[in-house]
């Protein structure tokens, strides 16, 4: 047997914990940096463009935006993917960051419950502010991929949502993944072809055999985060109509997340929500093209939802986009002060005109 080890081994010195013994994690962190970043790419959008909006309203947007985003993520996350009753019998374990006294942050976030959650914030945000929707949306589309980059590393350094078993190059073993009885036939075939040694305890039996997987975090910040933000970010400036880009990430995304999913592995206690094709395969080793994951189905679901919001922005009579605005109705960044155009300015002379007329 060659025992040459083809698959790369975890950095050991990575920890969720950024300082031991402090509830201070990476996830979080990550969090804080993908949100910073999205800002900062907001504002660029509104300063090159003149765009309509002063920095408190751009603070208020995010505020209201965040909000929902992480309500929807983690509400989502506990109604669809936990099949225990244990939020319904105890509801404020929802945004509870305890467990058995540890403190372990709020963990189980939905990216499509997110997106759902985030959408809903700044609608309300735009309808109070009476502001355009689409070019805000726009705007939110070529911010958020580079920041969701930082979401997927701070998933690489928990170790989790790694992908499923494989004997190829792009295999990596994590410390944490479930390990498989080794009197199974595909796990000592593929032990034997990465070059894993098959323990063996004092009493003859395997303890167990951790294998490579796929890290899928690594696929998803790359594709999802750094690949599809260079797209939206170059066509910015180039949209045929307002609400293209906004569409246009949420299709491009949904189109990499579900090409993704079959190489991660699907949830032990879901499964596949679909089969067109029943087998019997290890969730853990294959993912059928016929076999469609819960990350899947929502995936597709929203490249449906999106291109019909991209048919319907694209008949829209006020459908022309407006690249860059004058600035004589541009919002200066950091002032709350409007500069009027010369027909604002004419129609407050002749609203003064006729109300001394009334008073004389």
């Amino acid at each position: 047997m060659n025992f040459m080890l083809l698959a790369v081994k975890y950095p050991v010195w990575l920890k969720p914990e950024i300082i031991p013994g402090l509830p201070i994690r990476w996830y979080g962190l990550m969090y804080i940096v993908a949100f910073a970043l999205a800002f900062v790419m907001y504002r660029k959008q509104v300063h090159e463009r003149n765009f309509p909006m002063t920095e408190d309203e751009v603070s208020s947007l995010f505020f209201w935006g965040i909000l929902g985003l992480l309500l929807g993520a983690r509400i989502f996350a506990t109604i669809v993917y936990e099949t225990s009753d244990i939020y319904i019998r105890q509801p404020w374990l929802i945004f509870w960051p305890f467990r058995n006294g540890n403190f372990t942050g709020l963990q189980g976030m939905s990216y499509h419950g997110g997106v759902i959650g985030g959408i809903l914030g700044f609608l309300l945000w735009s309808i109070v502010h009476r502001r355009q929707v689409r070019e805000i949306g726009d705007m939110f589309g070529a911010s958020i991929p580079l920041g969701y980059t930082f979401g997927r590393i701070g998933n690489f350094i928990n170790g989790e949502l790694y992908g499923r078993v494989t004997t190829g190059p792009l295999g990596m073993i994590f410390p944490n993944a479930t390990s498989f009885p080794a009197n199974l036939d595909w796990v000592r075939d593929a032990a034997e072809k990465t070059g894993i040694k098959i323990p063996v305890s004092l009493s003859g039996v395997s303890p167990g055999v951790n294998l490579p997987r796929y890290p899928t975090q690594l696929f998803e910040a790359f594709f999802e985060g750094i690949f599809l933000w260079f797209i939206c970010w170059l066509l910015r400036n180039k949209k045929p109509f307002k609400g293209f880009i906004f569409s246009l990430y949420l299709i491009g995304y949904g189109v990499i997340r579900f090409i993704i999913e079959y190489f991660r592995e699907a949830d032990n206690d879901l499964g596949y929500r679909i089969e067109l094709v029943p087998n019997d395969l290890p969730l853990a080793l294959a993912h059928p093209l016929t076999s469609f994951s819960t990350g899947q189905i929502f995936s597709a679901l929203m490249v449906l939802a999106s291109l019909v919001m991209m048919l319907v922005y694209s008949w829209l009579p006020d459908r022309k986009p407006t690249i860059k605005y004058p600035k004589s109705t541009a919002i200066n960044i950091g002032s709350v002060a409007v500069e009027k155009t010369q027909e604002e300015k004419k129609a407050d002379r002749n609203s003064r005109r006729n109300l001394r007329k009334k008073l004389r």
